[in-house]
């Protein structure tokens, strides 16, 4: 019994970290994390805010948009064809924000974030053409990458969370072992380098 019960708790485990370390709820975290280390942390959060509604809120409401118009299953976008017609939508809504942003003078940090959070997509987007990709692990990446350089390295310490998020996606049979590690590589040189180089 308790042989035949273990996958199950398993893969509900898998599940639940999957869910909650989904790319928007890290923008939201990496943003707001971002925001509040700003000069001004009341100004620097509103930029997170505006940041978030670009970057996870408006690409979150056109994913559930998609699964009741039967374009994907769920909001993982599990299917690696269908995130060819998802990341250029996300891709556009980014770079909206980035617009709205060098027009009203934000900091340059939260240019920056929003910026790398684009490279990362455009690095990832002709990946995807070819070979799934985990999202999942370049957002995290990318997060926490930009997390340590704007709080110091002591947040590489945070870096096995990404581990974690990687078993969760290899346990669901989502990605393999290399697409979970190569995401991970890819977002976390993305995003270190473009913020590196725009929001120092």
């Amino acid at each position: 019994m308790t042989v035949t019960a273990l996958p199950h708790t398993e893969n509900a485990l898998a599940r639940r970290i999957t869910n909650w370390m989904e790319p928007s709820n890290v923008i939201i975290l990496v943003s707001l994390g971002i925001g509040v280390a700003q000069d001004n942390p009341l100004t620097g959060l509103a930029w997170a805010l505006e940041a978030i509604a670009f970057a996870a809120a408006i690409p979150m409401a056109y994913i559930k948009f998609g699964m009741r118009r039967g374009m994907w299953a769920d909001r993982h976008v599990g299917q690696r064809q269908r995130r060819m017609l998802l990341i250029p939508v996300i891709m556009a809504s980014v770079a909206i924000g980035i617009g709205l942003m060098a027009w009203l003078d934000a900091p340059k940090a939260m240019v920056a974030l929003v910026f790398a959070m684009l490279a990362t997509l455009a690095v990832l987007l002709p990946v995807t053409a070819f070979w799934k990709i985990s999202v999942h692990t370049a957002v995290a990446g990318g997060a926490l990458a930009m997390l340590a350089l704007t709080w110091g390295p002591l947040v590489w310490i945070a870096y096995p969370i990404i581990a974690i998020i990687a078993w969760s996606r290899i346990s669901l049979r989502d990605h393999t072992l290399g697409q979970t590690i190569a995401g991970a590589v890819a977002g976390t040189v993305t995003a270190g380098l473009v913020f590196a180089a725009l929001g120092g």
